[in-house]
């Protein structure tokens, strides 16, 4: 187990379903951008570099979004809120 060494709170809070999906589809996109950023970088000069690591997490990534979508329009359809509470742990490898 690694210590944790950092926290940092990225977002907590109560919100509406439209201002939760706002906000998990911008953290999500963000880092779907960084993996692609990184394959691009990795790709460039050289076309034949592996991607299976970032095209397999940017897929992850896009299918979470989906949970995420179908999680918020229950809530919607409830007439509810959604608490979010999302913290980064950051420690030594």
């Amino acid at each position: 187990m690694t210590e944790v060494i950092q926290k940092v709170q990225l977002v907590e809070g109560t919100f509406t379903p439209s201002e939760a999906s706002d906000v998990i589809s911008a953290l999500i996109t963000e880092k779907i951008n960084f993996h692609k950023l990184q394959r691009l970088s990795k790709v460039e000069g050289n076309i034949h570099s592996d991607c299976n690591y970032p095209d397999g997490r940017v897929q992850e990534l896009e299918n979470e979004k989906i949970v995420a979508k179908e999680f918020i329009s229950m809530a919607r359809k409830e007439g509810s809120n959604l608490r979010i509470n999302g913290i980064l742990e950051i420690s030594f490898e």
